[in-house]
Formats: structure tokens, C-alpha cells, sequence
């Protein structure tokens, strides 16, 4: 293991994605700056008329998909520098820049909804009819038609849109405090080696079988959160109250119904789900106690739990995730794996290796027209290639929407995007299992299923009790501070590891300032429960041998936004308006849990 991590620039080039291939210099990346620039003005001329004619209609939306995109693209290439070096000013200016223009477009676009309304649903569905450039934009129209109470005034609207940028302010700041400003005290091994601790390498300690490694990355890390809580707590309850300003500006009654009601989600998925959860706790308690047996610990505590439980686990070169992954998703055809292999292998999607100042986690992001990245901190080991197995289901779902969906629906939203990416790891999981029968080699396959379960059908679910509970404080006139806020989120872990773990209360309660861009995104941590229940279920399906299930979930990939998320995943071939899914995954949970007893005793 190293003990330290290196200097963006010791990373090799290979290695790093490919800047290039969004801009081909930063000095043509401020030249697309300046024209987007000089357009956004030239836009006022449609204000006032965008009822004048169909065609007129037809080249406004036209051209305000076409520059929202290009703004994206900035944005994104911007984003590229700022997040594998946060210390990095002049990226972080660029980055600070492209915002602006965000911002300032999504201004400048502002009056569009307003008009439309005002034309009418009627008359803009004679008008598709009639003008053959509209045809793409029916689910676009009935998008807004459900959400036009909660449209307000061209106004309103340019003023909400200007407040974008100040109101990235707060996830910003704690976002820059996380990956850029923390410091973090080293672990050390059992025999009082220091080993450098970073936001690059803190999971790949946190699975070291030297439990004094363990214990002393997990307390550092936290430790070094708790530090800046309080600093941390302002910016989370800014966010918050910013959320709950903008569901009153949009005249909806709550901040969840506001998040939801975007993409016509019931908020029965979101409480389904949190009931499902705290039902079936008993699974994870019985894996908690099966843990600290394995371990032959007297008492588990929360740096335990993801302690290996083989002195055997495998390396995991970058390469032989890349083989792995590819023999894994064979089920999705040849097409689709030679696209995801020439990308990981030749048009350098990742973002591989960890360096000093990289932003935290692991993403897939781009826009149509470039390629769909992955950022992440590469370790070696199984739990990394579930990580790119997970990013690169989310790459390969914006791949497959922007070759076969227009502009307008070439994004989807958040609910299905976390099915992706639990597919993958799902399906590179059972090839796994099936493949190679070594015992240590099934431990370790277990192991990394349990972690990623722990992670999105534990810490998640925990976390999205946590995001709703404070945001109800907040519409009922309550402060946030970072003592109630860790209270809380003490009071949850402790509810959910039970008797079974032993609960460090200030530690385990700082989790929330960990969280430094998912809780900033107002109830989006749910959605990875809900996705790896969703991704359980249609693999399942495909590796079952299910007629037709592949090609059903590949044209569900291939919808994008053209579908609302529950319709999209019905086409799939789950329904998740129900619990059934949610149960089912437990189940999938379950029977690991009883296969790792099998393995290991205790």
C-alpha cells in the first residue's frame, strides 16, 4: 500500500482523460466563452414572440437547445482541471466563470415558459401538427403543461434564474473545504507507520487488514470534519433553506414535492422506500453480528465493517477490471461492450489514479457531443473495479441516450440514472460468482457486494432521512445547527447498526459533513436506494434468461428524457411505485448474507 499520494502532475498522461477532445485548448475553450457570451443578448429577440408562428417556435427551441448545450459544454471542460486539482486557482477561476454563463443563460432563456404558457396547450398542439420541427417536443409540452402552476412570471422566472449562482455558493464553499482544505492527520499501521490520508485513498484504507490502518483513517478522517463542522453546518443549512425557498417560489408545500414532482414521481416511492428500509434493519443486523464473528472481534465498530474478511483479497489492476467488466456485460451484447472498451482502452474516458487536491467520489459526466468521463481514484482493488463497473453504467446510459435522442431529451434524471450504474456492478458480480470458484476469490466478490450495498441501500436511506428531516425543520421555522444536525444523524446510524455495532457518536454523526455535494442536490440520496433495487431486479431478469429482457433494457438506456423516469423503467420491466422492488433487493441481500456464512462460518 502506498504511504503517500502523488502530485497531479506525477500522474501519466494515459491515465488522465482526454481534455482534448472537448477543446482542444484552453484558448478555444475561451473563445467558445466569448461567442456563447455575445449570443446570450442577441437572444432578447425572441422575447415577445415566440406565439408570432410555429416556425418561429420551432427556431427558438431549436436554438435555445443548442446553446444550452454548448453553456454545458463549457461548464463541463471548466470542470474537467477544477476537479482532479481543487487547489488549482486558475481552474477554479475558469470553473467559477463557466457558472456564471450558466447562470447567465439560464436567464437569458427565462421568458420561454411564461410565453409558452400564455400561447396555450391547445394551440401548441395544433402547432406540432403543423410544423414538423415541433413533433420532437410532445413530451417536452406535457412536462410543462403538469408543472404550470408552478411557473411563474417571465419576471420571477429571470430572477430565479439568476440566483443560480449565488446559491451554488454553499455547496461550493463546503465543497472546497472537503477536497481542498482539509487536513487530514495520517493513519498508521500496527507498527506505527504513517500512511498519507487523503479523500483519493481513504476507502482503500478503510478495507486494510491492519485494523489499526482502519481505525486510524476512519477517526482522521471524521475528526478532520468535525473540525470545520461548524463552518460546514452554515453552508448545509444555507443549502437547505435555499430548497425550501425555491418549493415556496414554485408554490409547492414541501421541499420533497418540489424534488419529485419534476419528474412525476409520487412522494409514496420516497416514503415507500424508507419504510421498506427500517423493515427489513433485521438483515442488516444479522450481517453485523455474522461480521464480528468472522473477525473474531469481541465488539464491531463502524471502521470494521468493511474490514476483509479473506487475508487473500485480489489485486485488481486497472487493466483486468477493464477485462472483467467487459466479459460481465457480454449479456448486453457485442455493440455494447466494444463501445464501453474502446472508451476505457483508446478515447481515454478515465480519470484513473488518485493525486493530492482530486475532488472526493468517483462521477460519469459530459454532454451530447463529447464523450461520457469518468472521474475517480483508482486503488487496485475489487472495490475500485466495482466503482468504474458502476461509473461506466452510467457513461453508457449517456452514450446510448445521445446517439439516439435530440438535444432536448439528452439528459435523464437522477431516478434512473442510479439504475445504470447498479446494473453494471450487478451484472460484473454474477459473472464473477459464476466464473471463479476460489473461495477467498467468492469472500471478496461478497465482500464488495456488501460494501456497495452498504453504501447505497444502508448509508442512503439513512442519509435521506436525514436530508428530509431537515429540511422539515427548516419549513417549520427551526434552526440547523451542527450539534442537532450530528445529533440526528447519530440517533439514525444508531437505529440502523443496532446493538450489533458500537456507535462512536460524534464520529459516526459527522457523516453528514462527508456529504459535501449529494446533499446539496435535494433528495437525490434516495434515488441510489431506489436504483440498486430498480438494477437488482432487471439483472436478475437478463441473467435469468428472461425472453427479451435485454433488449428491453438497452431501449430503456436509449430513452433518455424522452420518458417520464417511472415510465422509462416500465419499459424496462420494473415497477417501482411499489415496495416490491425494494423488497425483492433485500432479498438479493439475504441470500449474500447467507452465502457469506457459508464461506467464513462463525
Amino acid at each position: 500500500m502506498s504511504k503517500t499520494v502523488p502530485s497531479r502532475d506525477k500522474i501519466p498522461v494515459e491515465y488522465t482523460w482526454d481534455t482534448e477532445s472537448v477543446y482542444g485548448s484552453h484558448a478555444a475553450w475561451e473563445a467558445e466563452l466569448a461567442r456563447v457570451a455575445a449570443q446570450l443578448p442577441e437572444l432578447a429577440a425572441f422575447q415577445g414572440h415566440l406565439g408570432d408562428s410555429p416556425a418561429r417556435l420551432a427556431e427558438w427551441l431549436d436554438t435555445a437547445d443548442r446553446l444550452m448545450n454548448a453553456v454545458a459544454r463549457l461548464f463541463f471542460y471548466a470542470s474537467m482541471f477544477h476537479n482532479v486539482d481543487t487547489a488549482d486557482q486558475a481552474a477554479l477561476a475558469d470553473n467559477d466563470r463557466a457558472i456564471a454563463i450558466y447562470t447567465r443563460a439560464i436567464a437569458a432563456t427565462s421568458f420561454a415558459e411564461p410565453e409558452l404558457l400564455a400561447i396555450g396547450f391547445d394551440t401548441l398542439r395544433r402547432w406540432m401538427e403543423q410544423e414538423p420541427r415541433l413533433a420532437i417536443y410532445a413530451h417536452y409540452l406535457d412536462q410543462l403543461e403538469r408543472r404550470q402552476t408552478h411557473v411563474r412570471s417571465a419576471e420571477v422566472e429571470e430572477l430565479l434564474g439568476q440566483a443560480r449562482d449565488p446559491f451554488s455558493g454553499a455547496s461550493g464553499i463546503h465543497g472546497i473545504l472537503t477536497d481542498a482544505d482539509l487536513r487530514f492527520a495520517p493513519a498508521h499501521t500496527a507498527t506505527g507507520d504513517s500512511i498519507e490520508l487523503a479523500q483519493g485513498n481513504v476507502v482503500a484504507l478503510l478495507t486494510s487488514p491492519d485494523r489499526e490502518v482502519r481505525r486510524t483513517a476512519w477517526e482522521s478522517y471524521a475528526d478532520a470534519h468535525l473540525a470545520m463542522q461548524n463552518t460546514m453546518a452554515a453552508c448545509l443549512a444555507t443549502g437547505v433553506k435555499q430548497d425550501v425557498f425555491i418549493a415556496r417560489a414554485r408554490r409547492y408545500p414541501s421541499s420533497l414535492e418540489a424534488s419529485l414532482s419534476a419528474n412525476n414521481i409520487p412522494v409514496e416511492v420516497f416514503h415507500n422506500l424508507i419504510a421498506t428500509y427500517r423493515r427489513n434493519l433485521p438483515t442488516w443486523h444479522r450481517y453485523w453480528d455474522l461480521r464480528r464473528r468472522a473477525l473474531g472481534l469481541d465488539k464491531l465498530y463502524a471502521y470494521d465493517v468493511k474490514a476483509p474478511l479473506t487475508d487473500k483479497m485480489p489485486d485488481v489492476p486497472f487493466a483486468q477490471s477493464i477485462d472483467w467488466i467487459c466479459a460481465g456485460m457480454q449479456p448486453l451484447g457485442d455493440e455494447y461492450v466494444t463501445v464501453m472498451r474502446r472508451g476505457l482502452t483508446e478515447q481515454r474516458w478515465v480519470d484513473v489514479y488518485p493525486n493530492r487536491g482530486k475532488r472526493m467520489g468517483a462521477y460519469s459526466h459530459g454532454v451530447q457531443g463529447t464523450h461520457p468521463y469518468i472521474l475517480m481514484s483508482y486503488n487496485d482493488d475489487i472495490f475500485s473495479m466495482s466503482t468504474l463497473a458502476h461509473e461506466l453504467g452510467h457513461s453508457m446510459h449517456s452514450y446510448l441516450t445521445w446517439q439516439t435522442q435530440p438535444l432536448v431529451y439528452g439528459d435523464y434524471s437522477l431516478f434512473v440514472a442510479e439504475v445504470a450504474s447498479n446494473f453494471n456492478q450487478a451484472m460484473v458480480r454474477a459473472h464473477l460468482l459464476d466464473t471463479y470458484s476460489d473461495r477467498d476469490f467468492q469472500i471478496a466478490v461478497i465482500e464488495e457486494a456488501m460494501s456497495n450495498f452498504h453504501r447505497y441501500f444502508f448509508v442512503m436511506p439513512t442519509l435521506a432521512r436525514f436530508e428530509l428531516e431537515i429540511h422539515e425543520r427548516v419549513e417549520r421555522g427551526e434552526a440547523l445547527t451542527a450539534d442537532s444536525m450530528t445529533a440526528l444523524m447519530a440517533d439514525l446510524f444508531q437505529e440502523g447498526y443496532g446493538d450489533e455495532v458500537q456507535v462512536d457518536r460524534a464520529r459516526i454523526g459527522s457523516t453528514w459533513c462527508q456529504f459535501s455535494t449529494h446533499l446539496y442536490s435535494n433528495f437525490y440520496v434516495f434515488q441510489y436506494a431506489t436504483g440498486i433495487a430498480a438494477a437488482n431486479a432487471l439483472a436478475a431478469d437478463i441473467l435469468g434468461g428472461k425472453a427479451g429482457a435485454a433488449e428491453s433494457y438497452l431501449a430503456f438506456l436509449k430513452s433518455g428524457g424522452s420518458l417520464y423516469p417511472l415510465d422509462a423503467l416500465k419499459l424496462a420491466g420494473v415497477d417501482m411505485t411499489t415496495p416490491a422492488p425494494v423488497d425483492r433487493a433485500f432479498g438479493v441481500l439475504a441470500n449474500y448474507v447467507d452465502r457469506l456464512e457459508g464461506l467464513v462460518g462463525g
